[in-house]
């Protein structure tokens, strides 16, 4: 009974138009130009770098893409376990006509021709898109992105803030601050000015979150403009900052970001427990791994400064979803946001999902969103994960509780779509 609820209750969640509330999609090239573009991705390189394949043939420079398909093709059998291999023989099965299960160093060059000239077609975005049933798809934008040349109702502006808060000492980062704002950051003013400059130019053009990926040291705090000159100065002189000094300017700026989402009325993305560069000799994005010793008790006086702003939290490790949990138990500003990363596999994603059912509000739970660099990723991520919520629905509401379908289904339709809309004030 429980197999057929949860496939009815899935296929109806299937129907529902999305919208995808963080990626990091190009929008002057969001969709695959060949089929490398998909393998491409760092899911496959670093699980393939994993499994043996050398690094040197996947990031040899100037590789041709059809010969990068061939190397990592070689390496495939090994990840057939993997949920990332279903997606990629999803998408090929969906989006080329792809008739088998497998993809070998026997049938992978056929499929890369139909592939090539699938995408080819000019509106092969389009036909992602409708396919997927995505409606709007969430950027992650440079702080000095101009914002233009793309439909912003279409594909969503987030102002992503991690160079402004940790990369403030590199002078390039500095001079984009100047060339986006035309503010001279000479001291702890013009600094501040500077980033309001920048969320007036993000709201208006249709911004609707601010984000930033967090270490699991950071611990925020307000530091005033009087305390934060000094390293500032050191900063702006080119002298190296002791610890404590790019402490204060770190806090200094993150603190300003938040009064400024406090101030545009932006909900705060925090992404919360990357530690960078855990393995160094990894392939491109598969060098960053989750750390332990991380606990939102470290965003306490964050969370209680800002009672006005909304701050979706993602965790980077299953492990620290009780914790999530509990803080969006207990804050109204605290809302939990989708299945990050390594923790985006279906086992830990059922774990998560159903204890937020069980514990959080439905109106603060955002059940899902891609992280996807290329649009067609959107299918097989967002399918796995209403196969999910359709046997949570099914098993703990349906069954459990005696809900109807019906109930079942408004509850997963609130988690997939209508806090989004709610949330980022859509």
């Amino acid at each position: 009974m429980s197999v057929e609820l949860a496939r009815r209750l899935a296929l109806e969640l299937h129907q529902l138009p999305l919208i995808d509330p963080h990626s990091h999609i190009n929008p002057h090239a969001a969709a695959s130009k060949t089929l490398a573009d998909l393998l491409g991705y760092h899911y496959y390189t670093e699980l393939a770098h994993s499994a043996g394949l050398e690094k040197s043939q996947i990031e040899e420079p100037g590789l041709d893409p059809k010969e990068k398909v061939q190397r990592l093709v070689g390496k495939l059998g090994d990840l057939e376990n993997t949920i990332q291999y279903s997606w990629l023989i999803e998408m090929c099965q969906v989006f080329f006509g792809f008739e088998e299960d497998r993809l070998t160093p026997h049938n992978w060059e056929r499929l890369y021709d139909t592939a090539a000239a699938r995408m080819a077609q000019p509106d092969w975005e389009e036909q992602v898109l409708r396919i997927s049933r995505l409606e709007q798809v969430f950027l992650t934008n440079d702080f000095d992105d101009p914002l233009t040349g793309f439909d912003t109702n279409r594909y969503i502006p987030c102002l992503r803030t991690d160079d402004l808060v940790f990369h403030l000492a590199k002078s390039q980062t500095r001079e984009r601050l100047e060339q986006a704002t035309g503010i001279t950051v000479s001291d702890s003013r013009s600094l501040s000015s500077a980033i309001s400059k920048l969320f007036q130019h993000f709201t208006d053009h249709q911004c609707r979150a601010c984000a930033i990926s967090l270490p699991p040291s950071f611990t925020p705090g307000p530091v005033s403009a009087a305390a934060v000159e000094p390293a500032l100065q050191n900063l702006l002189a080119g002298h190296p900052l002791s610890l404590d000094e790019a402490t204060q300017v770190s806090h200094f700026v993150f603190w300003k970001l938040a009064e400024c989402c406090s101030e545009f009325k932006l909900p705060f993305d925090l992404m919360i427990g990357v530690n960078r560069r855990v393995y160094p000799d990894g392939v491109y994005q598969g060098q960053d791994l989750f750390d332990q010793r991380c606990s939102l008790i470290q965003y306490q006086q964050l969370l209680n400064a800002f009672p006005q702003v909304t701050f979706p939290i993602s965790v980077l490790a299953s492990v620290s979803n009780q914790e999530l949990v509990s803080y969006s138990w207990i804050f109204p500003n605290v809302v939990t946001n989708g299945h990050w990363w390594y923790s985006n596999i279906p086992a830990y994603i059922e774990t998560d999902c159903r204890s937020r059912l069980q514990a959080v509000p439905q109106t603060k739970q955002i059940g899902y969103y891609s992280d996807m660099y290329k649009l067609e990723f959107g299918l097989p991520k967002f399918t796995m994960y209403r196969r999910v919520l359709a046997k949570a629905l099914a098993e703990d509401f349906v069954i459990a509780r005696g809900w109807s379908e019906e109930r079942a289904l408004e509850l997963g339709k609130r988690v997939l779509r209508g806090n989004v809309e709610r949330i980022f004030k859509m």
